[in-house]
């Protein structure tokens, strides 16, 4: 079974670029603690790929779909986008992407993705966001709330697609509270380690389920 991971900085998570490197690079993110997890219990069984890009927008990745994704006719195709549409328009050279478009992209990218690879199952992973030295800049942390609108948009998506969705803000929320956010995402977008794990773990419970219905 082969699974891809896509998305931007969150998946990508520093992983490796150079040509020994690529297919088995899993980044240091909820990418690679799936990979173990998976790995750990049958490691003839998967095959990962991790093609998360740093600085992605919604639009970034259907720019490279075919390449990053159809070429490799993953049986699975997870993805996680949706903060820099909205942190790359807080910019000073405004770049992001707003929501209505964001969806009409977003749809393009599932619509294809089904008529090339009809028997590609996908999983939507919901964006998140919370209070850190990145989105407290500049007081913009209201602005980051927007965030949320993309993540019920996505979840939208999923239902309307039958597609398996994996929420994570109110896991974030609730682990924040109990221990501090900072033990979560370092900077308010990206996750430490704890934050990476509480990802797996989601999509882990996610995957089993889609795998029992099979």
């Amino acid at each position: 079974m082969k699974i891809l991971f896509f998305g931007d900085s969150i998946t990508d998570m520093s992983r490796k670029r150079d040509a020994d490197g690529d297919v088995h690079s899993y980044g240091s993110g909820y990418v690679f603690l799936v990979t173990s997890k998976l790995l750990a219990d049958n490691p003839t069984k998967y095959e990962i790929i991790n093609r998360g890009n740093s600085g992605n927008r919604v639009v970034d990745l259907y720019a490279r779909i075919k390449k990053d994704v159809w070429n490799e006719c993953p049986d699975i195709l997870s993805i996680l986008i949706g903060v820099n549409d909205v942190w790359h328009e807080l910019s000073e050279n405004p770049n992001g992407v707003e929501l209505a478009r964001w969806e009409k992209v977003y749809r393009m990218l599932i619509e294809d993705t089904r008529e090339r690879l009809p028997n590609t199952k996908i999983m939507i992973l919901e964006p998140f966001v919370l209070h850190g030295r990145a989105t407290d800049f500049d007081d913009k942390y209201e602005d980051f709330q927007q965030v949320k609108s993309y993540a019920a948009k996505a979840r939208e998506l999923a239902e309307e697609y039958g597609l398996t969705f994996v929420p994570l803000q109110e896991k974030f929320d609730e682990a924040a509270e109990k221990y501090g956010e900072q033990y979560y995402l370092y900077d308010g977008v990206h996750p430490d380690v704890a934050g990476a794990a509480l990802i797996a773990g989601e999509w882990l419970k996610a995957f089993e389920k889609m795998e029992k219905q099979q």
